[in-house]
Formats: structure tokens, C-alpha cells, sequence
């Protein structure tokens, strides 16, 4: 009789029920109470047989709590450096040797990605020729060289074609001391490459390296050309009639035939 209680109170477990007794509005006896917990002890506890026979209540899984978008890469190199600033400002406020070892070990690994970056960015442009700005403007001395020669022998042949179109204006002064030095620079240059200089003393002196020259009229101004100091060298286009400043004060004659080359046959921003 008692095995067949221990059944019929774990059927009330199972549905949730009640006996008629209880249907009817009666308490259940302290013996059916008994009976139920001890029943409920069996096969819950003797048996173990789990939240099937509702001896525990299901856990509910919960759904992990949703992330934000990921960090942009920009946002994580700041926050490298913010944290590199922090050890840094930390072992220098608290210098233990725990704050400094954190600080040097947190700087060694950056220091690592930056190299392995470098070395990646180097192979890179080994494989990319067309990314390799070292083929244009060669660093190494060799190449350096070559590139120099070739661009020397470009240079000469374009302003040996340029007297044809092009002519030099040249404003000194007799109490020029920086023009003496200057006018036999570009006399050379103008007669190597068969250049027409027309010299303007600026204060009404003669200059032995250009005998021909006329005193300035205001032929300065009326060419737009800055300020007043002397030496100072112009191109002129005889077809546009526009004027091109060369430089002021001492050049050398290779400064003076490279920025002629430049100004007259180098696109601006492809020789860079």
C-alpha cells in the first residue's frame, strides 16, 4: 500500500493535480503531504532523475548581451597610444620598477608592429614596381649617378633649343658685391649655352661682365618682378611675352640651368 501511495503522489507531481478532497475545497491531510515530499524525495533525490520530473526547474538560457560595432583600426592605434602615454606618465610619476618594466615591455611589443609593418611595407614595394618610388628617383649610389646623367644630358640639350625662344633678363647693381661674384657664373652659362642676356643696372652702373646693359626705366616694375634685390635673373618667353623669376642673389651655375630646365620643361608635380 505504501509503494502504490508513493505512485499516486508523484502522478499529483507530474499533472499538477489534485484528489477530490482537494477539488472540493478540503486541506490535504499532514499524511498525503507526507506522502507527496517523500516521493518527491525518491526519485528526486534517491533516483536523480532531474528536471524531467520537475524535481528542479528548467534553467533559461540566457542571450549574451549584444556587442557594439568593432573598434575601427584608427580607434585602436589611438587607444595604443593612449595607453603607452599612460604607462609612460606613470612610471615617470611612480617610478617602481614594476611601473617601468610595464611601460618598457608595452613599448617593446609597439615597437615590434612598427617594425613588422616597415619590413612588410619594404616587400611590398619590391613586388609592386609601380608603387616603388626609388625606380623614378633612384637612392642608391649607382642608380643615383645614372638618373643624374641622364637628366644632366637632358638639361643641356633642352636649354641649348631655348635661346630660340627664351631670353634672360639680369638685374644688378654696380655696388652689388654679391653681383660680382654672380655676373661671370652667368655670363658662362649664357655663352655654353648660346643665351641672350640683357643686363639692368639697377643703379646706373656698368657691370664688366655684360658691357651692353641699359639702366632700369622701370622695366622691373612693369615686368612684375618682386621686390628689389639684385642679383636677380628672369626668364622671358618671347612667344607667351610672359616673364618666369629664375632666383635672386648667387646661384651656381648648375642651380641656374636646372631651374630654367624646370621651369620651362618639367610639369609641375611630376618631378618629385
Amino acid at each position: 500500500m505504501k509503494q502504490i501511495a508513493r505512485y499516486l503522489a508523484l502522478l499529483l507531481v507530474l499533472t499538477g493535480g489534485a484528489g477530490p478532497a482537494q477539488t472540493q475545497g478540503q486541506e490535504i491531510s499532514g499524511t498525503q503531504l507526507d506522502e507527496r515530499g517523500e516521493a518527491r524525495d525518491f526519485y528526486c533525490g534517491e533516483r536523480r532523475l532531474g528536471q524531467w520530473f520537475y524535481c528542479r526547474k528548467p534553467q533559461e538560457h540566457k542571450r549574451p548581451a549584444q556587442k557594439g560595432p568593432p573598434a575601427s583600426a584608427a580607434d585602436r592605434v589611438a587607444a595604443i597610444k593612449r595607453d603607452l602615454d599612460e604607462l609612460k606618465a606613470r612610471a615617470i610619476l611612480e617610478p617602481s620598477e614594476e611601473n617601468v618594466i610595464a611601460y618598457v615591455r608595452f613599448q617593446r611589443e609597439q615597437l615590434d608592429r612598427a617594425s613588422t609593418f616597415s619590413d612588410t611595407w619594404q616587400r611590398a614595394l619590391w613586388q609592386h614596381p609601380e608603387l616603388d618610388y626609388t625606380l623614378q628617383r633612384p637612392v642608391n649610389t649607382v642608380g643615383k649617378r645614372a638618373w643624374l646623367d641622364n637628366r644632366k644630358a637632358d638639361r643641356d640639350a633642352a636649354l641649348r633649343r631655348l635661346g630660340q625662344r627664351y631670353g634672360l633678363f639680369y638685374f644688378y647693381a654696380q655696388s652689388c658685391g654679391a653681383c660680382d661674384i654672380f655676373g661671370p657664373i652667368l655670363r658662362s652659362v649664357a655663352d655654353s649655352h648660346e643665351m641672350t642676356v640683357m643686363a639692368i643696372s639697377m643703379d646706373g652702373g656698368p657691370t664688366r661682365d655684360f658691357p651692353d646693359y641699359v639702366v632700369d626705366a622701370g622695366q622691373r616694375q612693369r615686368m612684375g618682378v618682386p621686390g628689389n634685390e639684385t642679383p636677380a635673373l628672369v626668364l622671358f618667353d618671347t612667344v607667351t611675352r610672359r616673364t618666369i623669376p629664375v632666383g635672386f642673389g648667387i646661384l651656381s651655375a648648375d642651380e641656374i640651368m636646372d631651374r630654367i630646365f624646370m621651369l620651362t620643361n618639367i610639369k609641375t608635380g611630376s618631378d618629385f
